[in-house]
């Protein structure tokens, strides 16, 4: 029996079973670079442990997660071995994750678009080229981290209209003042700002929101994308952003003669595909 999952900032989906008979379950994200190995264990044992039955039999863990670089996977695979003594544990990022997922054993450029955003080129084994993202602050252009803070930022410097703005504020309840609390002085603030893009999405038909969208989306493409060889090769994405937002995604691509390729809302899917060969 096998045990996969696909880690984000704001959740993991578990699948688990065998070809012929599988699940797929939910937990809280797990990330070891925000988090402790006491925190992640503690997920572990709240959330996945009570979801799963017959976990004795699970001989396989195929773990692949945000903020897994090879110096922070260790703290995963220490947890998971906790609660797996008798597994072979294999910890991987989230964007190896998605390049399987969208691409399978095929080449292709991979691309997230969630809470965070990150992309690479795949031979169909591996990644060979990645640009890094480098957060919500200096990168993750396209993410809904960085489409909540233009958001924000345009909202509260007047440079969308004023009922835009005061549209902003009243659904979702916020004044100024919080948000800067949120953003500034509490913790995980790329969720906070992530969770505004709801927002956008009511309001896409609306020019000023369109506009915004489309520079977001044409910074994803010029400042990562387009450094990989994409003029060769389809370009795939996978996340909430991605998958609510394909249109824009899709008219910025074309501005910008990228060809884009499949849409799907979570990686785990395909990688189910991928570990069971379905």
């Amino acid at each position: 029996m096998k045990l996969i999952a696909d880690s984000g900032a704001t959740k993991t989906d578990w699948c688990y079973g065998s070809a012929d008979q599988h699940q797929i379950i939910q937990t809280q994200g797990i990330n070891p670079f925000h988090q402790s190995a006491e925190t992640i264990s503690l997920i572990l044992s709240e959330e996945l442990i009570p979801q799963l039955a017959c976990r004795t039999l699970i001989t396989h863990i195929f773990f692949y997660g945000a903020g897994c670089t090879p110096e922070k996977a260790k703290i995963v695979r220490t947890a998971l071995q906790t609660f797996f003594p008798q597994a072979t544990i294999c910890v991987e990022s989230d964007l190896l994750g998605a390049a399987r997922s969208l691409c399978g054993r095929e080449q292709g450029i991979a691309c997230i678009l969630g809470t965070g955003s990150n992309s690479c080129e795949y031979d169909g084994e591996k990644i060979t080229s990645n640009i890094s993202p480098l957060g919500y602050i200096l990168g993750d252009e396209g993410s809904g981290a960085v489409l909540g803070k233009r958001l924000v930022g345009d909202c509260l410097k007047h440079q969308l209209p004023e009922h835009i703005c005061q549209a902003f504020l009243e659904e979702t309840k916020l004044t100024p003042a919080e948000i800067i609390d949120k953003v500034y002085r509490q913790p995980q603030a790329n969720r906070f700002l992530a969770s505004l893009t709801p927002f956008l999405s009511r309001h896409r038909e609306k020019p000023e929101i369109h506009t915004l969208l489309i520079a977001c989306f044409s910074d994803f493409f010029r400042r990562n994308v387009m450094q990989y060889d994409f003029q060769q090769t389809p370009v795939h994405f996978t996340g909430s952003i991605a998958w609510y937002f394909q249109e824009e995604v899709k008219e910025a691509a074309k501005k910008l003669n990228i060809q884009t390729g499949k849409f799907i809302k979570s990686p785990i899917h395909g990688l189910t595909a991928y570990h069971f060969e379905l």
